[in-house]
């Protein structure tokens, strides 16, 4: 019965983590709905940011609670495409492994761009009459690029604030791979070519065209223009600046507005989010309890869950669920223990091994994409279903009665103990 319920779970997961990889169906991308608004929200209008351009701007509320709606209004010279930018001051780290082949030369870079400046939201609204170009962009899935979705709504013009980030490059190799090396740091790029790499860090760090753009000021013949912004739920608190721009050198001085969360709402610096602690701790209470069961500590069902419920990057989900893991390890190996149904000899020798890719393991996360590690861990756990699968057969059985006798030993101590307590 434990085998088969295992089998159903890793099952369940893989096919989960498959499906949202796009392997079974390309699930479509549904906006945040809009956080109803409360008194609390209001704030009186802030004076309109003006400079010597002749752009003004002016927000409607300087904070929002966990998300919320930012209207902004203003002028701009007649007959000119208004943008909209909104960036957070908190930053997180965003990384990108190119191993693209070269159009020109075949070769493939192998090269690890890598910031610590990526502003930990941002979003650039466009005109309404883009929104044709948004639409196919979104069609494209995955293949859709930053600079061209940028180009063709004339956005790229105004692109500032991640332009301006410090990117890192590592020339990755075979063997600083397998030590768990970033490989060797090269010069630092021109202005030209970090702004063409921060778009594609951006694409890496918010995936979704969505998440980064929105068709939404609307501009009057006369120069006057409105967009009501929708902040989602899960952001980054702290203070966000919102700049309007017809071009580079033409655009309003900034506005800001906070974003306030509140217990049980926390912000996870390294990710990026807000969460509710609760939810997450629930699941982890439900999966530990069959983790423990299976021998292990439920990282193996915790973390597709984690990436697949909540949008966490997978470096970090990776990283935080191996020191969580210990509480339900640390436990599990006391009752065990208790049991007497631990084999030292054989548990030291495989943890000497499991140090050495521990080791590897991390670096090695930070170049597979999101899409990568899903794909290869839903595969994992459907060749463990199946394998376990197989050994429930009746087949498998005749032929390893040695472990039938282990499992009823198991079973039979397991009693013992149980009644130990009660006596």
């Amino acid at each position: 019965m434990k085998r088969w319920l295992s089998v159903a779970v890793a099952l369940a997961a893989a096919a989960f983590m498959l499906w949202q990889d796009g392997a079974f169906a390309a699930k479509p991308e549904a906006p945040a709905p809009a956080k109803a608004e409360t008194k609390g929200d209001a704030k009186p209008e802030q004076k309109p940011a003006e400079n010597s351009s002749g752009v003004t701007m002016q927000i409607d509320k300087t904070t929002i609670d966990n998300g919320g709606t930012i209207t902004v209004t203003g002028t701009a010279p007649a007959g000119k495409p208004v943008f909209i930018e909104i960036y957070a001051s908190e930053k997180v780290r965003a990384s990108r492994f190119d191993a693209d082949p070269d159009p020109k030369t075949g070769q493939r870079p192998y090269i690890l761009y890598m910031t610590e400046e990526m502003p930990a939201y941002y979003k650039v609204i466009v005109p309404k009459d883009k929104k044709d170009v948004f639409e196919a962009t979104k069609k494209e899935g995955r293949a859709w690029s930053v600079s061209k979705v940028l180009k063709e709504t004339g956005a790229d013009a105004v692109y500032s604030a991640p332009a301006k980030i410090k990117i890192d490059r590592y020339q990755a190799t075979l063997m600083g791979s397998i030590i768990g090396s970033r490989g060797d740091l090269l010069a630092p790029m021109d202005d030209k070519e970090n702004a063409r790499r921060s778009m594609q860090l951006l694409k890496a760090r918010f995936r979704s065209v969505g998440n980064i753009m929105s068709p939404d000021v609307e501009v009057n013949p006369d120069g006057s223009f409105k967009a009501v912004v929708k902040v989602r739920e899960g952001l980054a608190p702290g203070k966000y600046t919102v700049v309007a721009a017809v071009d580079k050198g033409t655009k309003s001085a900034p506005a800001t507005f906070e974003n306030k969360i509140a217990f049980p709402n926390m912000y996870l610096s390294n990710a990026g989010t807000s969460l509710n602690v609760f939810w997450p701790a629930l699941l982890a209470f439900a999966v530990t309890t069959f983790g423990v069961l299976m021998g292990a500590g439920g990282g193996f069902i915790l973390n597709p869950l984690l990436v697949s419920i909540w949008p966490l990057p997978h470096t970090v989900v990776a990283g935080t669920v191996m020191p969580t893991v210990l509480f339900s390890q640390g436990s599990g190996i006391y009752n065990y223990s208790k049991i007497k149904f631990i084999n030292w000899k054989l548990g030291i020798t495989i943890g000497c091994a499991m140090l050495a890719g521990g080791f590897i393991g991390p670096k090695l996360t930070e170049m597979v994409t999101l899409d990568q590690y899903k794909f290869v861990f839903g595969w994992i756990l459907i060749v463990l279903a199946l394998l376990m699968a197989w050994q429930t057969t009746p087949g498998y059985l005749a032929k390893n009665k040695k472990e039938q006798a282990i499992l009823k030993e198991f079973q039979k101590r397991a009693k013992e103990a149980a009644e130990a307590k009660k006596a």
